[in-house]
């Protein structure tokens, strides 16, 4: 629990600084993964240096930094490369093109999955409706295809179907085909039953079940909260699933059900995180109040909000392990894959131009691995070490969190 109204308020000993290491590591992998993706667009995979300067405020790189100084950081994922005339074009190495060649079939084993989370949002939602462009913000995080918008929400119409609002034709949602009563069963319930998947006439009603909570080893102010969160903990709730539409706002059972809501959601995720925003977009669909963010941090043992960056992360805590996700699927240590392939300590290298075509043969034959000592050290440990750095410091760096 926490009186503070703000996170920036709160004191240093609340934070919990492996968690804080883990939302650093993501931003670096979403930064890598947005040029990846701007490089997929292009016809031949490249493009000019100087056109990337749009996407500066995407991946936070103010000026006066030169784009060119941050692709060169990454050398086992980006090349650069000068024309005839100078220009200096930025492109992938074949490890990167082959990691997104990984990357397509894994979201491809996954997309099963991906439906059932897509639908259970839908069946927790309080009109079985959500629009389209709200659920593409959870794309990243559910581990949904790029195509998400145009062709994938159209292979499961046994699950869900695009509409159009009557009032606004150009607003489009997602809606519920069929409800699956297998579904209507928290990942809470779940772990505590030992279950898959509930019984085929399985109904959602009041839960009683206490949540996890995980607090950090020097937090001392536990003990002067803990009736109360023993009060919290046995106050029954009614399921996200359930029919919520006579809760009245402000209600302590109103409150309990959308930490529920927040903690199923959260648990659906890839890294068992989610940008505060993109749950604050759901408040009327989900039934939740309009101050979520206070609500966040008063169950500081469920939830954890990062302050790195302007737009805040919260975190499931029973889903890490200091700094490590306890459950690894298999999108997430292809995350890892690229995170340890970006960022390296090491002199600058000329950039070599279309003219040296012995030069370029040399480069394409040449292992990747088979570089110098101080680039061979390229993993995601320096970026670590880094971050544990800044974390000494009392204030963050306020930079732009990727969407």
């Amino acid at each position: 629990m926490t009186s503070s109204k703000r996170v920036q308020d709160r004191s240093k000993n609340k934070r919990i600084r492996p968690l804080e290491i883990a939302a650093e590591k993501w931003k670096i992998f979403s930064k890598m993964k947005f040029l990846m993706e701007i490089l997929r667009k292009e016809p031949e995979m490249v493009i000019p240096v100087r056109s990337l300067d749009q996407y500066r405020k995407q991946i936070n790189l103010p000026k006066p930094h030169k784009m060119s100084d941050f692709i060169r950081k990454s050398p086992k994922l980006f090349e650069l490369c000068k024309d005839k005339n100078g220009l200096l074009w930025c492109g992938m190495t074949e490890e990167a093109e082959d990691l997104l060649e990984e990357e397509e079939r894994l979201l491809e084993e996954h997309s099963d999955k991906a439906a059932e989370y897509v639908t259970r949002c839908l069946m927790m939602s309080v009109d079985k409706r959500l629009p389209l462009a709200k659920i593409a913000h959870f794309r990243r995080d559910f581990g949904l295809p790029l195509d998400f918008r145009t062709t994938w929400v159209h292979k499961y119409p046994e699950l869900f179907r695009v509409v159009k609002c009557k009032e606004d034709p150009e607003l489009e949602y997602l809606e519920l085909v069929t409800w699956n009563p297998k579904w209507a069963i928290t990942e809470l319930e779940k772990k505590v039953l030992g279950v898959t998947e509930a019984g085929p006439d399985h109904t959602p009603e009041m839960l009683s079940l206490p949540f996890p909570l995980k607090f950090p080893p020097e937090y001392k102010k536990v003990y002067r909260y803990g009736g109360k969160i023993e009060h919290f903990q046995k106050r029954a709730y009614l399921s996200p699933y359930a029919d919520a539409r006579e809760l009245k706002a402000g209600s302590l059972e109103f409150d309990k059900r959308a930490i529920a809501v927040m903690h199923e959601l959260l648990s659906f995720t890839l890294e068992k995180r989610l940008v505060t925003d993109h749950l604050t977009h759901y408040r009327r669909e989900f039934v939740m109040p309009q101050k979520l963010m206070r609500l966040l941090l008063k169950h500081f043992g469920i939830f954890y909000v990062s302050e790195r960056g302007k737009r805040f992360s919260v975190f499931l805590t029973e889903g890490y392990e200091d700094s490590e996700l306890i459950e690894k699927r298999p999108l997430v240590l292809w995350r890892e894959k690229v995170l340890s392939l970006s960022g390296y300590r090491g002199r600058k290298k000329k950039i070599q131009s279309f003219s040296d075509l012995s030069e370029l043969s040399d480069m394409e034959n040449k292992d990747p691995l088979e570089d110098d000592s101080e680039s061979v050290n390229t993993s995601i440990q320096f970026e670590q070490a880094e971050t544990i750095e800044s974390l000494e410091d009392a204030s963050f760096a306020d930079d732009d969190e990727m969407e």
